[in-house]
């Protein structure tokens, strides 16, 4: 909400109409002839061979999914294969122009992207480079796997090795890109250029903007490619990302050398079909694909529908367009249209199209079309492309066999190493800053009014008499969090934040005030409403090189980055086999007083999701603690905070907040409050109902409570835990999170297990009930209160003389209401 932008009502009220720019269908109209000029017949030759060895790599998928061998070599693969049979020409067209500067990203169907990249790369890049890569990759396994059938030169065993990490990844083996962890959707290997290729129909989208982001506000050379198909704009996170690169605060409100748009072309392979669906005339609105940029931009994204089918076409098009890119005029929006051959997978049987439609595509084939063309002009004669064609096949033979021989080219051993893909989930690293450089900020850290107004504060809640502390005084996790996150801006020069008004408002609820007068546009900026492009564009950055700091207003939306929080953040660590860092810390408020759709505490699900750290801390000094410790590893952390509890002073720690840098270890909980009798472990803003319990307990029962708050709840060190366990024999567990499905209850499993010797009775769970939140009236009836944790001690551990309970915690009530579904 910028105030420099005055909305004028005389302007938008006028009358007027609409006008669009006209957007080019097939405009290329070159015969090869006329194109010698551009291109040596090495080159044309080139662009032949790399599309033949698609198809014949497709060939060898399909045959050995099909009919379990390719070419007399016996194999047995069951996994996906999404064929690129027929698009060849598109891929390799997208390729031809990209340099070692440029990153692609792809679909579950991009295995033509991956080899027609590797190729180009391959020829571009020098001798001692490419064995610089290879030797590097895997400890130089990979490498050694194929190097001696290779031919001599070092391009010779560079093509050998592309095709062998790609198979030897397809085929689930430890010498693949990513150690076989990625398969089939998800290969790529970024010392070529190629980035991550996405099982989520649309996933890459958001991911390309913000690794178009990262170029941008790095002042990177090279450009973004997001290929996918045209049934992916069925997908809203596509819509986020189209309108997330197009924004126009790039244009109007960057500081200058950082205006303009992303580097980043939208290139959709239009095959007509998104899975069984066919997108012109039944599953999309659209008509012709290229329309969409049209109401994304008045510029229309300089969109343009391509003839995919031949690659001299792409090519010119992917020229012109990166023109448009130099010039800061991006993003970028191809329609690419092709056909595949094959079904969706190879189980599809194509039921849903006739016979005559792949006829009339596969008359018109573009690889043939090109080889008749080449031998029309000279360039090469049938003989000869056909002796490429036998090499070809004779290669992908020759790899296969390597690919697939248990001794050179053997599966991750979990059986001798268990921990093979559990080491791969966490980095675990400690990174202090990203980038290159001085970090960009508008004035020193010293001068920032909030910081100025923060050295003013109490950093403890009780004056040296013991009373409390006006509020307005004390230093508050509101402070704690931007006092972390403000000194990490000036210190990484990668650091951004963005989410929804964080800019000029300073967050919904405050803790970003002050940061707008220190940070200038590219740092610190305005996301629109699109949780699922504000979680992806930090995981593209992230993957770039950078470190980010998406914010989602309320926890309850989540559901509206579910894929981009549950696939895409927390599983590209692992699903790289480490070769990829993702230093993303996700802010995320759990509200109250807003009701069902606003108030839930969903830590749980982040909880259940391998490869999330997960923080909720609830005190001023275990907030910036943790966040320190967030902003300083490598790894994606969600990091949760209370709405209610925004403006609580450090009433724990008598020391207060420091004012220096201070780490706190994610992973480990705090005893809060010394205690023999019971120990209660709460997750996030229940610590506050467990210390009015203890202090109950403690007045009224003459019982000593521990009481711990487990500040995090991925990883989590039990030490404390059973320690407190072994003193006191009983444990209650309490959290805001909905009963069913609670995270508490994998602690209580957990410290069953791991106390049952010490254990006087089972442990108990206090949540909240399971139905929805409801309004603030009503409140104290769905949070978990003091009196619910002394009804639980008093019937499940430990009876209380002379006291009533409040809540039922009876087993029948239980069984009563886990029949009922509540």
């Amino acid at each position: 909400m910028p105030q420099s932008q005055f909305i004028d009502p005389a302007r938008v009220r006028a009358k007027g109409e609409l006008t669009f720019p006209a957007i080019p269908l097939n405009a290329y109209d070159k015969t090869l002839a006329q194109e010698r000029a551009r291109y040596s017949d090495t080159e044309l030759i080139d662009i032949y061979r790399d599309m033949r060895v698609i198809r014949e790599f497709e060939t060898m998928l399909y045959s050995v999914r099909t009919t379990k061998q390719y070419n007399g070599v016996d194999y047995v693969y069951t996994g996906p294969a999404h064929l690129y049979t027929g698009q060849e020409a598109a891929a390799v067209g997208m390729a031809y122009t990209l340099d070692k500067d440029d990153a692609i990203f792809g679909s579950h169907r991009s295995h033509g992207e991956v080899l027609a990249r590797g190729y180009g790369m391959i020829r571009q890049l020098p001798d001692d480079e490419l064995m610089s890569i290879m030797k590097s990759f895997n400890n130089g396994l990979t490498l050694r796997a194929i190097e001696k059938q290779a031919g001599d030169s070092a391009k010779d065993i560079a093509r050998d090795f592309l095709l062998y990490g790609f198979m030897a990844e397809l085929f689930g083996r430890e010498n693949g890109f990513t150690k076989g962890l990625g398969n089939s959707m998800h290969v790529f290997f970024t010392p070529l250029g190629i980035y991550p290729n996405n099982a989520i129909v649309g996933g890459s989208a958001p991911i390309t903007v913000g690794a178009a982001l990262y170029k941008k506000i790095m002042q990177q050379k090279g450009i973004v490619v997001y290929n996918a198909g045209d049934g992916s704009l069925g997908c809203g996170p596509v819509w986020e990302a189209l309108n997330f690169a197009a924004m126009s605060q790039y244009d109007r409100l960057w500081e200058d050398g950082y205006k303009g748009g992303l580097p980043l072309i939208f290139n959709f392979f239009n095959n007509g079909y998104g899975m069984g669906g066919q997108t012109d005339g039944e599953t999309m609105a659209y008509g012709i694909l290229a329309r969409v940029g049209a109401g994304i931009r008045e510029d229309a994204l300089h969109a343009e529908r391509v003839d995919g089918y031949n690659p001299l076409a792409v090519i010119d098009a992917f020229r012109r367009k990166r023109e448009v890119i130099d010039a800061r005029q991006g993003p970028v929006l191809l329609d690419v249209v092709t056909y595949r051959y094959a079904g969706h997978s190879a189980t599809d049987a194509s039921t849903y199209r006739t016979k005559d439609e792949i006829d009339a595509w596969q008359s018109r084939d573009s690889i043939q079309s090109f080889r008749t063309e080449l031998a029309a002009n000279g360039i090469l004669t049938e003989d000869a492309a056909d002796q490429i064609d036998r090499r070809i096949k004779d290669d992908i033979t020759r790899i296969m066999r390597v690919a697939i021989d248990p001794e050179r080219s053997p599966r991750l051993d979990l059986v001798r190493d268990p921990d093979a893909v559990r080491g791969f989930i966490f980095s675990n690293e400690r990174i202090g800053k990203r980038g290159e450089g001085a970090p960009r900020t508008l004035k020193p850290l010293d001068e920032n009014s909030r910081v100025q107004k923060l050295k003013q504060k109490e950093r403890f809640a009780f004056g040296k008499d013991g009373k409390p502390i006006g509020k307005l005084k004390q230093f508050n996790i509101r402070d704690a969090l931007f006092e972390a996150m403000i000194g990490k801006f000036y210190d990484d020069p990668s650091l951004i934040a963005f989410g929804e008004d964080n800019r000029d408002w300073g967050g919904a609820f405050g803790v970003y005030g002050g940061m707008t007068e220190s940070l200038p546009y590219h740092r610190f900026f305005n996301a629109p409403i699109s949780e699922s492009a504000i979680v992806s564009a930090a995981v593209g950055y992230a993957m770039m090189g950078g470190r980010a700091i998406p914010e989602l207003m309320y926890c309850d939306f989540l559901g509206r980055a579910g894929d981009e929080v549950f696939n895409q953040m927390a599983k590209w660590q692992a699903m790289s086999a480490g070769a990829l860092k993702i230093p993303v810390v996700l802010r995320v408020s759990v509200g109250s007083k807003y009701g069902a759709q606003h108030a839930q505490d969903w830590t749980s699900l982040c909880a259940h999701i391998p490869g999330l750290k997960v923080c909720y801390p609830v005190t001023p000094y275990d907030a910036k603690g943790l966040m320190n410790a967030a902003l300083s590893g490598s790894d994606p952390v969600v990091f949760f905070e209370s709405q209610k509890l925004y403006d609580m002073g450090e009433t724990f720690r008598e020391g207060g907040v420091p004012e220096g840098y201070y780490e706190i270890p994610i992973g480990e909980p705090d005893v809060k409050r010394q205690g023999g009798d019971v120990t209660i472990l709460s997750i996030g803003a229940s610590l506050y109902a467990a210390m009015d319990a203890a202090r109950t307990l403690e007045a009224e029962h003459h019982l000593s409570a521990e009481v711990i708050d487990a500040r995090s709840l991925v990883p989590f060190n039990y030490d404390k835990v059973i320690e407190s366990v072994k003193k006191t024999g009983r444990i209650a567990l309490i959290s805001d999170a909905c009963e069913r499905g609670s995270h508490a209850n994998d602690l209580a499993r957990n410290i069953t297990e791991f106390c049952f010797g010490w254990l006087d009775a089972p442990p108990v769970v206090v949540g909240a009930p399971n139905v929805i939140s409801p309004c603030p009236e009503l409140e104290q009836y769905y949070y978990p209160q003091p009196d619910w944790l002394l009804s639980a001690i008093h019937t499940k551990l430990l009876p209380l003389k002379g006291y009533v309970p409040s809540m039922n915690y009876q087993t029948l009530e239980k069984i009563r209401r886990e029949r009922l579904g509540v």
